[in-house]
């Protein structure tokens, strides 16, 4: 068992509720915590909501900073597992809502059939997704510069996290989003992902084949450096070829980049999230 006390929690609340239960999944340089307001959103529309960790997350930025070791060595098998393993304690499929490798790790656990309905934004690309932006590469130089990232925690500098995350908000407020949100980021998952159309074993795939999914959107933000709109639709793609009648779509947000969870034009995005659960007749 890799639950938690505090994740068991949430889920022994979620399933009190007798309701279906929105999981939400972060990304490298965050925490669970990155989605409270979503959380706050969401459960004023009758969702019960549950935030589970990657395996050894700490509670609170500060005590990750204090400690920024503990998220090293976490590959994206590892985390896909843990979550799982918090699925499988539900009572019900949840809808899972996922950002950047949260939403690689959406769509791994929509892929293995474990998902009611899926919201993927700004999703790290899987095998089989062929652009890579030099833009991208740019944002995940911090970690792919040295092999030896692969088994480290890497942090960024503000400047870093301003070019990859929030380029697209003013200085004042990328600098607020660095201090309140910013974490280290184990490095094995970038590396898995450079790599996934050279390694057919790797962790970071998906099976875009899994006849039981239901509806799917990807998020896209017009400005993201990380996972451009060449990348997200790439996967809209893949998961269209194969769609077997499960509603898929992409919505581009405009002038958005990979801060979009996050800062202060977040609702915008939760309610699109929102109105295509609810356009697909997907309710708690």
């Amino acid at each position: 068992m890799t639950i938690t006390d505090w994740e068991q929690a949430e889920v022994d609340a979620a399933n009190e509720t007798g309701r279906r239960a929105m999981m939400f999944v972060h990304g490298l340089w965050l925490l669970p915590n990155s989605w409270e307001k979503w959380r706050a959103r969401f459960e004023e529309t009758g969702w019960p909501t549950l935030a589970p960790g990657w395996p050894d997350d700490p509670r609170t930025v500060e005590e990750a900073r204090a400690h920024p070791e503990v998220f090293a060595g976490k590959s994206v098998g590892q985390v896909a597992d843990h979550l799982a393993e918090v699925i499988g304690a539900l009572d019900q499929a949840p809808v899972i809502v996922g950002h950047s490798f949260g939403g690689l790790l959406t769509q791994k656990l929509t892929g293995m059939g474990l998902a009611h309905a899926s919201v993927a934004i700004d999703p790290a690309q899987f095998r089989g997704v062929l652009p890579l932006p030099l833009s991208a590469l740019r944002g995940a130089f911090p970690v792919l510069k040295s092999p030896a990232n692969r088994k480290k925690a890497v942090t960024l500098t503000l400047e870093e996290f301003r070019y990859g995350f929030a380029n697209a908000v003013p200085m004042d407020e990328a600098e607020r989003l660095y201090e309140e949100h910013h974490v280290a980021c184990s490095g094995i998952p970038l590396f898995q992902v450079a790599t996934a159309n050279l390694n057919p074993k790797t962790e970071a795939s998906v099976d875009v084949t899994q006849p039981a999914r239901g509806p799917l959107l990807i998020i896209s933000g017009e400005k993201d450096h990380l996972v451009p709109w060449s990348v997200a639709n790439a996967q809209f793609k893949r998961w269209s070829k194969h769609a077997a009648g499960a509603p898929t779509e992409i919505v581009e947000m405009p002038e958005r980049g990979h801060s979009l969870i996050i800062d202060s034009e977040w609702l915008g995005v939760a309610d699109t999230a929102l109105e295509f659960l609810d356009r697909q007749g997907v309710k708690p």
